[in-house]
């Protein structure tokens, strides 16, 4: 296809390259400053608390780590003309990681460092060429190894921090998203429980190419527009890296800057972080799609690190100088205590009638034999899609669907576009799980814009009784009001009738998140939630667990 064909498929009427030709600091006002509400958030104290540390000219760091490495992300505010060090400090001893770049403007950097001591703290310093510090040094562990028998770990679970700067005008009145200072207010609250480790389960970004629903479906969307992406070029370079940096980069990097330089974050990703909503017309991904999802993680966040039992032939994973690392398809494992499976259904999602499946055989297989393995305490499956759940959304586990004249989900009429084989390949991957009699079967996913908790007794012809599966909704950070089932799609999220399923806590269309406390002999999971149209502000400052419940180790 020739550039000019693949420009009236694409572009809006306004014509090529308009989001350019304003000039890049045109577009970074457009786009960055003087919201309407910034006054009013100086007034009620929207910002959270700042720490005392100093960013230097770093924007932004995201570290991921395992018993033997760190892989961070970091963006500066100022470009760097030459490779920036890491210096990695135990004590007397030190060593130093040259930066690799991750943009072709040097705004964006990793440093991967390897053969690290396990259950270890470090002091990292990062500098220039020349050796000035960029930023104030900060600690970073690493955990213990495989064969070590760690007591605890507490782990913080959230999804859907992303979407583009809403505005709030006080309790009860605010407009799309939340605001990214509120945002920020909630995931410091629950790095205030001290975790060790992080968990942010897709939705990173909003920023869908194409309308999944209504007149228009699949025709370029406003973002699609505004962006003005060229989707015959490459993404990196040029116009099309400006335009991602633009429109994903808002969302990202105030939202988190420093603040989770210390505790590990595992970022899997989700349909919208693929550049779009989940609708039979937009995949399987796109190649430029992909590229756009690819990119997003290379720049911002990272990567799944090497893992000795994780699979070496799973799609989208690549052994290099920084070893096996995975885009898709990732562990967190902290001794011989526990395994996180972690998983994102939609990059190999298949369609097709004759091979329908979420995950590629190979990732499958991979999650069954972990599932079966009894070297860890407890192990935990972590998918961007939720078990247990429906809200009649075509990219689901489940056949239910929206009834078209009484608007209620059922399985009595067939759902457009759905396979059968996605329910299939669910029923065998949750029986593997309740095969797991030596440890407790559970699920934590996001996507679903709740919280909740469930039991999962049985799916389609199988019975799960004599194990069930608890599931558990870990709560999203910055949803829009339009962003919960019940508005737009008028019903709220319920068990499907696929399963035989109990609620324990029904579905809360709050922001919120999750931690989960893993001891030798227990799971401890402790629920929080904060109402944006009847709590203030300060609340979040405060706020406790809503629901709390123990499982015993078998």
């Amino acid at each position: 296809m020739n550039k000019k064909k693949n420009k009236e498929i694409y572009l809006s009427s306004g014509g090529r390259r308009q989001f350019l030709q304003k000039g890049a600091g045109s577009i970074a006002s457009a786009w960055l400053s003087a919201w309407p509400w910034q006054k009013l958030m100086a007034e009620q104290d929207l910002n959270p608390i700042e720490e005392n540390w100093d960013t230097g000219n770093v924007r932004h760091l995201l570290p991921a780590v395992n018993h033997s490495t760190f892989l961070i992300k970091a963006s500066f505010n100022q470009p760097l003309d030459s490779a920036p060090k890491l210096r990695i400090q135990d004590g007397s001893n030190h060593r130093e990681t040259v930066g690799v770049l991750n943009d072709t403007a040097g705004e964006f950097w990793q440093f991967y460092a390897s053969d690290l001591r396990p259950n270890t703290q470090y002091e990292l310093t990062l500098q220039d060429r020349i050796g000035n510090s960029l930023c104030d040094s900060w600690p970073l562990s690493t955990f213990p190894s495989p064969q070590q028998h760690p007591d605890r770990i507490r782990v913080l679970f959230y999804t859907c921090a992303g979407g583009r700067e809403g505005e709030y005008f006080g309790i009860g009145d605010r407009r799309e998203n939340l605001p990214v200072a509120i945002r920020k207010r909630i995931l410091q609250r629950g790095l205030s429980f001290a975790p060790q480790a992080a968990v942010a389960n897709g939705d990173h970004i909003y920023w869908d190419l194409h309308t999944w629903q209504g007149e228009q479906a699949g025709e370029l969307s406003a973002q699609g527009q505004q962006s003005d992406f060229d989707f015959a070029a490459r993404v990196l370079g040029g116009s099309n890296e400006m335009a991602l940096k633009l429109a994903a980069g808002p969302q990202i990097v105030p939202l988190y800057g420093t603040t989770f330089r210390s505790t590990p974050v595992y970022f899997l990703q989700d349909d919208h972080d693929h550049w779009e909503n989940d609708s039979p017309l937009t995949y399987p991904v796109p190649w430029f799609q992909l590229q756009l999802a690819r990119t997003t993680q290379q720049m911002y966040y990272p990567e799944f690190l090497p893992d000795a039992n994780r699979s070496v032939g799973l799609p989208y994973s690549s052994s290099s100088e920084r070893g096996d690392l995975s885009e898709s398809f990732g562990t967190l494992r902290y001794g011989d205590l526990l395994e996180v499976l972690l998983y994102d259904v939609r990059r190999t999602l298949n369609v097709g009638d004759l091979n329908s499946v979420f995950l590629d055989r190979t990732v499958e297989n991979w999650l069954a034999q972990r599932t079966s393995s009894k070297d860890t305490r407890h192990l935990v499956h972590v998918p961007s899609n939720p078990p247990g759940w429906t809200a009649g959304k075509w990219g689901e586990w489940y056949p239910d669907v929206l009834h078209p004249e009484t608007g209620d989900l059922t399985t009595q009429i067939p759902k457009p576009h759905w396979r059968q084989g996605w329910a299939d390949q669910h029923d065998r991957i949750m029986q593997s799980l309740t095969d797991m009699k030596h440890r407790n079967p559970m699920v934590i996913s996001g996507d679903l814009h709740a919280t909740g908790v469930g039991t999962m007794f049985g799916s389609g012809n199988r019975n799960f009784t004599d194990n069930p599966i608890t599931t558990v909704l870990c709560g999203p950070v910055s949803t829009a009001e339009r962003g919960f089932p019940s508005k737009v799609r008028g019903v709220a999220a319920a068990p499907s009738a696929y399963l035989d399923f109990e609620e324990q806590i029904s579905p809360i269309e709050e922001h919120g998140f999750s931690i989960v406390d893993f001891e030798r002999d227990r799971i401890q999971v402790k629920l929080f939630k904060w109402d944006v149209n009847s709590q203030p502000l300060s609340a979040i400052d405060s706020l406790e667990p809503y629901h709390t419940f123990e499982l015993e180790r078998p």
